[in-house]
C-alpha cells in the first residue's frame, strides 16, 4: 500500500467535499442559526440525536452549548438524547429500538424547541420517527444528512445535505457544521464578542 498516495487522496477529497458543502449550504446553515437562535431566546432547546458516529457528534454539540465553545458565557440549553442508558436501554426493550429517541422527545420536547437529527444516510428508523414525533408536537424540525438526504426531506423543517455518498466526508462535515452552529448561536445571541 502507498500510504503517501492514500493520505494525499484522503485529503483531496476532504478539501472537494468541503467546498462543495461550502458552496451549497450558506443558505441552509443560516435559516438554521436564525430558527435555532429564536427558540433560544424564547425558552426552547435545541435537541440533538443520531446513532453511532452521529450520536458521539450529537453529544459533542449538546456539550459545546450547555458548557462552552470558544469563551467562557451563560449556558445554551441543549441536550443529547443519546445519552441515558437507562432511558435507552428500556425505550429500546420495551418499546423498540426505533422509538429510543421519539420516546425521549414526547417526554422533553416542547413546542417552539429543535428537534436536530444527524444522519449520514437519512433513512434510519429511528430518526425519522424522532422527527416525526417532532413534527406532531409542533417542534421545529432540523437534520444534518449526507447521501441526498434519505427520507429526511419531508421530515426536517431545516436540512443541510452534504453533498457527498462517504460516509466519512459526510461525518466530517456534520461535525464542521455543527461547531459552526455552535460558535454562530454564541454570537447570535450575543453571549460572546465578535472578534
Amino acid at each position: 500500500m502507498d500510504l503517501a498516495a492514500y493520505f494525499t487522496a484522503e485529503f483531496a477529497e476532504h478539501h472537494a467535499v468541503a467546498r462543495d458543502t461550502e458552496a451549497a449550504l450558506a443558505n441552509a446553515f443560516a435559516g438554521l442559526v436564525r430558527v435555532c437562535a429564536r427558540a433560544l431566546r424564547a425558552g426552547g432547546k435545541l435537541l440533538f440525536f443520531g446513532n453511532g458516529g452521529s450520536a458521539a457528534d450529537a453529544q459533542h454539540l449538546a456539550t459545546e452549548l450547555t458548557i462552552r465553545y470558544k469563551a467562557d458565557r451563560p449556558a445554551i440549553a441543549a441536550l443529547a438524547l443519546t445519552t441515558d442508558t437507562s432511558a435507552l436501554t428500556a425505550a429500546g426493550n420495551d418499546l423498540g429500538f426505533e422509538r429510543i429517541f421519539a420516546r425521549q422527545i414526547e417526554a422533553l420536547g416542547r413546542q417552539g424547541d429543535v428537534a436536530i437529527a444527524i444522519s449520514t444516510s437519512g433513512r434510519s428508523a429511528n430518526i425519522l420517527a424522532a422527527l416525526r414525533q417532532a413534527r406532531a408536537q409542533r417542534l421545529v424540525t432540523a437534520a444534518l444528512a449526507g447521501k441526498g438526504g434519505g427520507d429526511l426531506r419531508d421530515l426536517a423543517d431545516h436540512l443541510l445535505v452534504v453533498p457527498s455518498d462517504t460516509t466519512a466526508r459526510i461525518q466530517e462535515m456534520h461535525i464542521l457544521l455543527g461547531q459552526m452552529l455552535c460558535g454562530a448561536l454564541e454570537l447570535e445571541l450575543g453571549v460572546v464578542a465578535a472578534g
